[in-house]
């Protein structure tokens, strides 16, 4: 019996693109591979759903950083987005010593498993986005969520690139900027595309439950969710549609 000769057209109908583009041998194989493979990673993350996780940094568990956060993650879900709220805690975190184990054993995780960085990581992997909550101690983020973020992104950045992200500080009433540009300096340089709201993201409290009369800084953490829901939806699919703004708000401290 004489081989009938397949067509490129035949071959894409029976095997699908991408194995249609390896059986024929066709010029820009690559590229129409590598389309495809994107195509079907955008419809994989499409069908499930997304999920951001936000680290809070403060050592109180149920502070204004948590309010932040929590203001966040209603949103979030308003948007049809999964998160988790991971609490630093109290107990010591661990400084990055450069020791560079993780990466000559190709861990994958830091090499000290004694705090809360390896679980930190983990939930990293399973996650799409992240954003990182802070109270301002002395002009700056806690010294906690700061080894964290060194130690996750030294030994685990590969989890970390290309995801969203974002920090959030609150503060009775100076640092927030500094404090805010500092937990965004991280994800720069781990190719994490930052993601913005309509101000700084920088909310006002001192006392646990204050930084709700903040009403401006409330409604930042809000929009800040939006874009993040926005973009997660966007890589996804490509398809998301832009989110509408509330009527701004506008808060000052002088009492």
């Amino acid at each position: 019996m004489e081989k009938k000769e397949i067509t490129r057209r035949d071959a894409i109908k029976t095997m699908g693109a991408a194995a249609a583009v390896v059986a024929t041998g066709a010029v820009g194989v690559d590229a129409l591979a590598a389309e495809t493979v994107g195509k079907a990673e955008k419809a994989t993350a499409a069908a499930r759903q997304l999920k951001v996780l936000l680290i809070n940094g403060s050592p109180r568990p149920k502070g204004n950083t948590y309010t932040m956060l929590s203001e966040i993650a209603a949103q979030l879900e308003r948007n049809g987005i999964a998160s988790e709220i991971m609490q630093i805690g109290t107990k010591p975190v661990r400084g990055c010593i450069a020791c560079g184990q993780c990466g000559a054993k190709r861990l994958g995780k830091c090499v000290f498993d004694d705090d809360v960085c390896n679980k930190a990581i983990a939930k990293m992997s399973e996650s799409d986005g992240l954003i990182v909550g802070s109270p301002v101690y002395y002009g700056t983020p806690t010294g906690p969520i700061l080894s964290l973020l060194h130690r996750m992104g030294y030994s685990a950045g590969s989890v970390m690139q290309g995801k969203p992200a974002a920090g959030v500080t609150v503060c009775r009433r100076g640092g927030g900027t500094a404090s805010f540009q500092t937990l965004q300096m991280p994800f720069q340089m781990l190719n994490m595309p930052i993601v913005t709201s309509q101000y700084w993201n920088i909310a006002y409290g001192a006392g646990p439950g204050e930084v709700t009369q903040d009403e401006e800084g409330m409604q930042t953490m809000r929009t800040l969710a939006d874009n993040m829901a926005y973009l997660l939806k966007q890589m996804a699919s490509g398809t998301a549609e832009k989110p509408q703004r509330e009527r701004g708000k506008f808060t000052n401290f002088i009492r």
